[in-house]
C-alpha cells in the first residue's frame, strides 16, 4: 500500500501520471487478499522498480538524489 500512495504522491507533486504497465500487467493490487504472499512482493518490487526509474528520469544527473528532490518539491 506504501508505493502506492508514493505513486500518488509523485503523481500529486510533479503533475505527471506514472505509467507503470509492468505492474498493471501483473493485476495485483494490494486489495487482492487472496494473492500468495510470493506474487505480491513479484508485484510490490515491480511497482518499486517502475516509481524509482520514473523519479530517476526526472532528476538532474548533476545533482545528488536529495537535492534534486529537494528542488522537485519546492518547484510543485
Amino acid at each position: 500500500m506504501l508505493m502506492i500512495q508514493v505513486k500518488k504522491y509523485y503523481e500529486h507533486k510533479t503533475g505527471n501520471q506514472l505509467q507503470t504497465p509492468e505492474y498493471d500487467m501483473l493485476g495485483v493490487t494490494p486489495l487482492h487478499i487472496h494473492k500468495s504472499k510470493n506474487v505480491h512482493r513479484v508485484a510490490l518490487m515491480t511497482l518499486g522498480n517502475e516509481v524509482v526509474a520514473k523519479m530517476r528520469d526526472s532528476f538532474p544527473a548533476s545533482k545528488e538524489p536529495e537535492e534534486a528532490a529537494a528542488d522537485t518539491l519546492v518547484r510543485h
